[in-house]
């Protein structure tokens, strides 16, 4: 019964909420309360979820950051398990800021600082579409249509870099096309405005700032190819300003404080694009791809599929009316207005931009048809879908519902959008409900057993001791334990080396005995079934398909030098100080 009262609950959430704000003859403050209210509605979904404490997986490497700043009072301490991380410190700053302030828990602040975010995203998108569409019907509609893609509800609420850094994007957006026709003064004091944002960016999250680099540079572009008049030479040099800044500040701080990105993102980047154009190419697919595929029930996924046609829809019948809206005379009716626009006659170059990005969304789709690309198309649709949402509503207001929607026209394409913004909530993560633990899941593997466990490391081991583990038991023990959780065992070779061999051969046992390791952590129940997600340590491991077994976790029994110091029957502590020792 509990799945059934859970999804009426998101339906009776989403649906009316969605329908009024795309109905007809709103008024523009009604519309814009209500996307405050049903953004804040689907953060209560997400927080729902846990609320007393962090449990999504990037939650806890910046709740161990932010735990790191406030007891050692220091920027850029290093993070094992995010190496990147300490390079934008935005969001543990302003956190810790609030928890000095205010005397509030970590967590308390965290979410706090999340709930003002979401309203903070949604207010700032909404005033960006205003400003080119000149339409806050349109506005609205591509505010809701973005709260469809698949990282609104869940990956851009969570306690992690990219929620203030996609927040920092879209006001650097509103405000630099708020302030398009400013002249003189004024136009001065707004490009101070995006010079501080773009700053503020540069320091908060990579992935938003090289998107935001992209489009700015994309966007001065476009205004040296359009044929301006006389008193529009400032605007392209405003242009070409933002964009020389939007490219070099990001650029300057990665010369500042290194460049970990290359090793970073670069294998994710590289696995997802061979795998898709492998895909492209007929090649077979690799065992590891079903066997490593997590399936989500059938009706959320039925819901996700229909979305997404929708939205393919949407952007099929929107795009040459969204390109036309560009046009020196507005959308009129007819092909005059791309016959303008291909002659370099056009008075918006955003609306032109969006347009022509909405093509990423089938990419998108296509990369996370595949497990190596997931992660690639999952990020792309936080920024496609603000193309995705100007489109499909252009679509919607001037193809489906016309000047004067009346009947089915009136009520499909509301209808249509609450099934959109409901595809983002079933598209968000495999499981709404929490149940019982699973294995290798991320938050449904976050249970009390093992958080009592790293309690208790903290407690009679004291904090700081090294220790390596499965990937939920790391984060476990470097935040509630405050352990020094590693990823490899040395140099070159990962836990899952010493963890899955059938035995400790030589190489694996002097790389125990050379390492500076002090404590190791085995969770049995990893051998109770395969991983959810496919990998029990990093996301690049080989995907087998089959559990691991218990005599391969237990082996380290037999190993001269190393002492069981903690079993409570599924998980074991060995001590490896007498190894070294012995070494």
């Amino acid at each position: 019964m509990a799945p059934l009262f859970f999804w009426s609950g998101v339906v009776l959430l989403v649906v009316p909420t969605s329908l009024r704000i795309a109905w007809p003859m709103v008024a523009r403050g009604e519309r814009l309360f209500l996307l405050f209210l049903l953004a804040e509605a689907l953060f209560y979904y997400k927080a729902v979820y846990s609320p007393t404490n962090f449990v999504n997986h990037d939650e806890f490497l910046h709740w161990i950051a932010s735990d790191d700043l406030m007891t050692a009072h220091r920027l850029f301490l290093s993070n094992p398990l995010l190496p990147i991380g300490p390079a934008y410190p935005a969001l543990e700053i302003l956190t810790t800021a609030i928890v000095n302030l205010t005397g509030l828990p970590l967590f308390v602040a965290g979410t706090l600082l999340l709930a003002v975010l979401r309203g903070a995203f949604i207010g700032a998108l909404f005033l960006f579409f205003e400003s080119i569409a000149g339409s806050p019907r349109i506005s609205a509609i591509a505010c809701l249509v973005y709260m469809g893609c698949s990282t609104y509800v869940l990956f851009e609420s969570m306690f992690s870099y990219e929620s203030l850094g996609t927040v920092l994007c879209v006001l650097t957006f509103a405000v630099e096309a708020a302030s398009k026709d400013l002249v003189g003064r004024p136009r001065l004091k707004a490009l101070g405005l995006i010079a501080l944002l773009l700053a503020s960016l540069a320091v908060t999250h990579h992935l938003s700032a090289a998107v935001t680099a992209m489009y700015f540079g994309a966007l001065a572009a476009l205004e040296a190819l359009r044929r301006h008049g006389p008193s529009q030479i400032k605007a392209r040099t405003a242009a070409g300003f933002v964009a020389i800044l939007a490219i070099a500040l990001p650029l300057l701080w990665l010369q500042a404080r290194g460049n970990p990105l290359a090793g970073y993102l670069g294998p994710v980047v590289e696995t997802g694009f061979k795998t898709l154009l492998g895909k492209i190419m007929g090649a077979a697919t690799p065992r590891s791809e079903h066997l490593g595929a997590p399936t989500q029930p059938l009706g959320m996924r039925l819901t996700t599929l229909l979305a997404i046609l929708l939205l393919a829809l949407g952007l099929a019948t929107g795009f040459f009316r969204s390109l036309a809206m560009a046009a020196p005379n507005g959308a009129r009716a007819g092909w005059r207005s791309i016959q303008d626009i291909l002659k370099g006659r056009w008075r918006d170059s955003r609306i032109i931009l969006l347009t022509l990005l909405a093509f990423g969304f089938p990419v998108s789709v296509a990369f996370r048809m595949t497990i190596a690309g997931w992660e690639i198309g999952n990020r792309m649709g936080t920024f496609v879908f603000i193309a995705v949402g100007l489109v499909v509503a252009v679509s919607i207001v001037h193809f489906w519902q016309g000047r004067t929607p009346r009947g089915w026209r009136r009520i499909a394409p509301a209808v249509a959008l609450a099934v959109i913004v409901l595809g983002g909530v079933t598209s968000a993560a495999l499981e709404p409900l929490r149940g019982p633990y699973r294995v290798a899941a991320d938050q449904q593997s976050i249970e009390s057993m093992a958080i009592e466990t790293a309690l208790w490391t903290k407690e009679w081991l004291k904090a700081g001791n090294r220790f390596t583990a499965d990937r939920i038991n790391r984060l476990l023990l470097a935040s509630y334990g405050r352990q020094d959780a590693r990823v490899n065992i040395v140099e070159g070779i990962d836990a899952a080396r010493i963890f899955e061999a059938k035995e400790l051969g030589p190489d694996e046992l002097y790389a125990l005995a050379r390492s500076d390791i002090d404590f190791l952590l085995v969770d049995l129940r990893l051998s109770t079934g395969p991983p959810v997600l496919g990998f029990y340590f990093e996301p690049w491991q080989a995907q087998e398909g089959t559990p691991l077994s218990g005599a391969e976790l237990l082996k380290f029994n037999d190993v001269k030098g190393v002492t069981r110091i903690y079993d409570n029957g599924w998980i074991v502590i060995y001590d490896l100080r007498g190894l070294h020792g012995s070494s």
